[in-house]
């Protein structure tokens, strides 16, 4: 018997919480690297220059900085995802003409996810404010862009509400959904289709293919993920950090003025942690989901 559609959203919404703990402390230290590599793309030369810096300038603290705001935004992002992943899929079947619980392909799981991206985008974005600010502090200061450094998540939130109000925390809105719609489409198709191969090839069900199936399918998704909306996180995140310096240009206009004065490859800067990072962080978030929703579904069961 099927659980009733608010148990399983709450099912949905807590593996999707869990997931997302086990996503940041696996990936924070190349995370940290990757907005700082984007924000100032010529102050460092490589991902190990940057993370070597920051190791030395501010210690193990300095890689872990935008800790605790990571975890809201992926708790956060997460839980909505993967809670509005699971309306969005019986969505996509009433669209379709199929049966409540029947089976999707992985195409349409993939639209699923995409359309799901929306409403966790609207979570996200606030939190991934407060972090992204928090990583490139230390720059920003250095450099002379600002006055005074804020060092915790509730100085730069009080400084984002004396200076822009409420409507500042959703600052990068549009480029975030820009990034996540098409990014999670990549993101739930690979994942999916590379657990459909994968229980192809050992003959058993897409639920029953073991811890390294997951972790790599996650990680496959995460891949696909990054490399096709890369550039438009450079740019959310260009406008995350320097808007701390006055009111940015949108997401349009800033993307064409990195194009312009600094070309192509700068969309690309912190590429290389990013793409170490995504099969540890990813795979332990699709992971923590699925492990955490079998055992709760198993336990509603019973």
């Amino acid at each position: 018997m099927a659980p009733h559609p608010v148990v399983q959203a709450m099912i949905d919404l807590s593996a999707g919480a869990i997931g997302g703990t086990a996503c940041v402390f696996s990936g924070q230290p190349l995370d940290t690297a990757k907005v700082k590599m984007q924000t100032f793309p010529t102050l460092y030369r490589g991902f190990v220059h940057c993370f070597v810096s920051t190791y030395r300038q501010v210690g193990l603290r300095g890689l872990y900085q935008g800790t605790t705001p990571a975890l809201m935004a992926n708790i956060a992002e997460n839980s909505v995802l993967f809670m509005c992943y699971g309306f969005c899929q019986e969505v996509v079947r009433f669209i379709s003409g199929q049966e409540k619980g029947a089976a999707l392909s992985d195409m349409q799981k993939a639209c699923a996810g995409s359309v799901a991206s929306v409403f966790s985008s609207l979570v996200l974005c606030p939190t991934e404010l407060v972090k992204c600010r928090l990583q490139a502090m230390h720059e920003m200061a250095a450099s002379g862009k600002i006055a005074h450094s804020q060092n915790t998540v509730w100085s730069v939130m009080k400084s984002i509400m004396h200076n822009d109000g409420p409507a500042g925390f959703f600052q990068g809105l549009t480029t975030t959904i820009a990034r996540e719609v098409p990014g999670y489409f990549c993101f739930f198709g690979a994942y999916e289709l590379c657990r459909s191969l994968f229980a192809e090839y050992m003959h058993c069900g897409k639920d029953d293919i073991g811890v390294a199936p997951i972790v790599f399918s996650g990680g496959l998704g995460g891949a696909c993920l990054w490399l096709v909306v890369y550039p438009m996180d450079c740019v959310k995140s260009r406008i995350q950090v320097m808007s701390m310096t006055g009111k940015q240009s949108g997401f349009f206009k800033t993307f064409m003025h990195i194009f312009r004065t600094e070309g192509v490859r700068v969309l690309y800067s912190g590429l290389t942690p990013t793409m170490i990072r995504t099969f540890p962080a990813n795979g332990a978030l699709f992971l923590g989901y699925e492990a955490s929703r079998k055992i709760m579904m198993q336990q509603f069961d019973s």
